[in-house]
């Protein structure tokens, strides 16, 4: 049969390696890809919804719950638009532990992506467990480093898991400098295993396939920092605007396929993703960490998005090399917050999520309750932008190979963008006609 004669119907009930609950759709007719949809079944949670009316702080420790992986990038985004909203202002020692603490949780979130749900697929194994038959060495060393990721965020959060320790204008409390002083020479051993997990990363046989005409999105720092929380948007369209002007620049939708929205730019897909966070802020990273991603023989700006694998490594490098930076300098506070007082107000609040950019919109009355919420995480964005993936990429791969192997390339293409599924599973809107 002729590549134009094939005619194929692929079905993947439930992706594997990934967060949450959720499918694939395609067809192939005349061959030509006809459909090609990532189904989002996990049920919607509401969560917009039933945080309305609480004050702010429950509200910070409540959005941890939304991701048991990413809880930093829904109370960053959150407690910033709030202390914008209340004009409050933080101290420099409030910032740089935010700081560590966002960039504990790329760690241990990229290492989690990279070691356990997306080397496999590089490396043609079925899962990790089998993976590590061959690659135990490598394995452990992953795994040692999301622990490393995992301790930070309990020592500054009080726990690993959904964190309790931000609030508006700081922190609850402080750790101790014996505690700062234990953790760096972990991260002095943990720096040389992040160095040596990008060296294996760039021997991956990474797929040859450029997405075409892909517009990338991410924040950028305008002290000229690597992005972590902060208010400016730039694209790989030459744009930069302040977040306040989200709207007129994105467009969420309701896909009838996804209980998640989705998301467009001037009507077509974006990626938000530590590739793009990687590409639009590569000159802002440290001479070290650009030397060793320059040592890897990948030229970025890359728009291979099978290369986000090999930005996230080095993320983690630098990850291990902020935090240090910022820890061997580390005084204990007097106080680890500023006083607050509330009053009514909206704002806008931005962060770089292990994923992309996690963005929020919050409306306040005069006692600072929240009226009015929206939540819109990377994943959700990224939906669009993964199904057009799904469909250059699958037509360079082949649509004449056989079920199985489109199926697990698309799966791998799918795995690629590490989607956290149960964040993006936030859909609100609900429109009832009745007859």
């Amino acid at each position: 049969m002729s590549s134009s004669q094939i005619n194929k119907k692929i079905e993947v009930p439930i992706l594997a390696r990934v967060e949450g609950e959720g499918a694939l759709d395609l067809e192939i007719k005349d061959g030509n890809i006809t459909k090609c949809h990532v189904r989002i079944y996990e049920p919607p949670r509401y969560f917009e919804k039933f945080l309305e009316g609480r004050e702010p702080n429950e509200i910070i420790d409540a959005v941890a719950r939304i991701c048991g992986i990413c809880p930093m990038a829904y109370q960053m985004s959150v407690v910033t638009l709030m202390e914008r909203a209340f004009d409050v202002e933080v101290t420099p020692w409030v910032h740089s532990m935010r700081r560590v603490m966002y960039l504990a949780e790329w760690m241990e979130s990229h290492y989690l992506h990279t070691h356990i749900l997306a080397a496999p697929d590089f490396l043609k194994y079925h899962s990790a467990i089998e993976m590590a038959k061959d690659f135990p060495n490598e394995v452990k060393r992953g795994v040692r480093l999301q622990h490393l990721g995992n301790d930070i965020l309990k020592l500054f959060g009080g726990r690993s898991v959904h964190p309790g320790a931000i609030k508006v204008g700081g922190f609850y409390r402080a750790p101790k400098q014996s505690e700062i002083n234990a953790l760096i020479v972990r991260l002095e051993e943990g720096l040389v295993d992040a160095e040596n997990v990008v060296k294996w990363f760039s021997k991956l046989p990474y797929p040859d396939v450029e997405f075409e005409g892909l517009t990338q999105v991410a924040l950028s720092d305008p002290t000229d920092a690597y992005p972590v929380i902060t208010d400016q948007v730039v694209t790989s369209r030459g744009e930069r605007f302040h977040i306040d002007q989200w709207d007129e620049y994105f467009h969420e939708f309701h896909a009838p396929q996804s209980t998640a929205l989705h998301s467009t730019k001037d009507g077509k897909p974006y990626l938000t993703s530590p590739l793009s966070r990687f590409n639009l802020n590569f000159e802002k990273l440290p001479k070290e960490v650009k030397l060793l991603a320059e040592s890897t023989g990948i030229q970025f700006p890359s728009n291979n998005i099978f290369h986000s694998i090999l930005a996230r490594s080095i993320e983690c490098y630098y990850a291990i090399f902020e935090i240090l930076r910022i820890l061997r300098d580390y005084q204990y506070p007097d106080k680890p917050y500023v006083d607050v007082t509330y009053k009514a107000g909206k704002a806008w609040g931005a962060s770089e999520a292990p994923r992309g950019i996690q963005i929020d919109y919050f409306e306040f009355d005069s006692k600072g309750r929240a009226t009015k919420i929206r939540i819109t995480p990377p994943t959700a964005q990224n939906l669009a932008c993964m199904e057009a993936d799904l469909r250059q990429s699958l037509s360079k791969f082949g649509l004449d190979r056989s079920d199985d192997e489109l199926r697990q390339h698309a799966e791998m293409v799918i795995r690629n963008y590490d989607p956290c599924i149960s964040c993006s599973a936030h859909f609100l809107t609900l429109n009832i006609k009745r007859s």
